[in-house]
């Protein structure tokens, strides 16, 4: 990634401004802590927004550790420029995706940048990538409020809403409230709490255990006095899923966690269109 003076920068910023004047809602997806399933989350939103028609870009900065193409199934592409920008990956008709992984690094070479960088990475992104028209941009965050999230936040005009992805624990309570004091802090208001991997659901006799206790996320919601969106069990072939590059949620007629998770996107659907 470039770096750039002043006039550049002033010039690409008000590219930024009128690119994302095209786009309807922009939702960045958080987590107090790595391990939660952030990723997988994000990832299905989008699909399912995708599939409900909705037009999506689904832009991946988690710098260090970006999944999001693995996960979508598009990790051989990449991105290209033309006269009208940074084109991004077509996912499928109404989706489509940026990520650090479809720039054509080495995915075995780490990343080793410092916040300066980072951040000039994402602008690049915001500010050169051409979405055209969309309902929604979801946006992966990497775990925590460092670097990545804030840039996203205070770069982008009108982030509409953060939606947290927690674990049931009771310490998802801890996390959770960082997540939501960031939000506070940069006035963003918070779309709602996911409670991941809420239970186990046995691929044999289809019984579910709460490994993971249950209601972290619930009490967290309760506590901090924002929206529960609801809760999506862990379901073993979801990680088989994953490294095929196929959402889990597009087995929604075959997975009580998929159907609980369009119940969750209709949700998030109901609280930023009807605002």
């Amino acid at each position: 990634m470039q770096q750039m003076n002043e006039r550049e920068l002033n010039e690409q910023e008000i590219i930024l401004k009128e690119r994302m004047s095209k786009i309807k809602h922009s939702l960045v997806v958080m987590s107090g802590k790595g391990g939660v399933g952030k990723s997988t989350v994000a990832v299905n939103l989008a699909y399912a927004l995708s599939l409900s028609g909705k037009k999506v870009g689904i832009l991946d900065v988690d710098i260090h550790g970006p999944n999001i193409a693995k996960m979508l199934g598009i990790e051989n592409q990449t991105i290209c420029n033309s006269e009208f920008g940074i084109q991004a990956v077509k996912v499928s008709e109404n989706l489509k995706a940026v990520s650090l992984a479809l720039v054509g690094y080495d995915p075995d070479q780490p990343i080793i940048w410092r916040g300066p960088r980072k951040t000039a990475a994402i602008r690049q992104f915001l500010g050169e990538v051409n979405w055209g028209e969309l309902d929604y941009l979801i946006i992966d965050s990497p775990p925590g409020t460092g670097d990545e999230p804030l840039s996203v936040c205070q770069l982008i005009p009108n982030v509409q809403g953060i939606i947290i992805v927690t674990t049931p624990q009771d310490v998802a309570i801890l996390d959770a409230r960082k997540s939501v004091l960031f939000a506070n802090e940069l006035k963003i208001p918070v779309v709602g709490i996911i409670e991941n991997m809420s239970g186990y659901i046995c691929p044999h006799c289809h019984t579910e255990t709460a490994i993971f206790k249950k209601g972290g996320g619930e009490k967290a919601a309760r506590e901090l006095k924002i929206p529960f969106l609801g809760r999506v069990p862990l379901q073993p072939e979801f990680v088989e899923y994953a490294d095929q590059g196929t959402p889990f949620v597009s087995f929604q007629d075959k997975s009580a966690a998929a159907a609980a998770f369009i119940g969750i996107v209709n949700k998030i659907k109901d609280s930023t269109e009807n605002k």
